[in-house]
């Protein structure tokens, strides 16, 4: 995960795109836009001319079944907008091949969002 956040902070799309399997299906519910497969992906995180703008990603807090290999992430995302939201993933061979998130649009900073309930 850390791989992926320098990787997007980079605009570095193909190390980005590196962290997901060939087949990784990417999706943020109730978005219908579902990115399948890590050609997409590349091409989604900025293909070979990158990004009009720089991504920053930062992660708050991890977490990971290894058992399972499901994990789950909350962040704070910014590119043009700044949204905080989680991820859930599923690994497969040490790639993400699932990735379905949720997030919310939001002026404030990390610690101005998490106030209170931070920890």
């Amino acid at each position: 995960m850390e791989r992926l956040a320098a990787a997007w902070n980079a605009g570095d799309a193909a190390a980005g795109a590196d962290c997901f399997t060939e087949d990784a299906v990417y999706g943020a519910p109730p978005d219908p836009r579902v990115r399948r497969g890590r050609p997409v992906l590349f091409e989604y995180f900025g293909g070979a001319s990158g990004r009009l703008h720089p991504m920053h990603m930062q992660w708050h807090h991890l977490v990971f079944d290894e058992r399972e290999q499901i994990g789950a992430g909350e962040y704070t995302f910014q590119y043009e907008i700044r949204t905080h939201g989680v991820v859930m993933v599923k690994l497969v061979d040490g790639r993400i091949s699932r990735w379905r998130e949720y997030e919310v649009e939001s002026p404030l900073d990390w610690e101005q969002l998490a106030a209170e309930t931070r920890f």
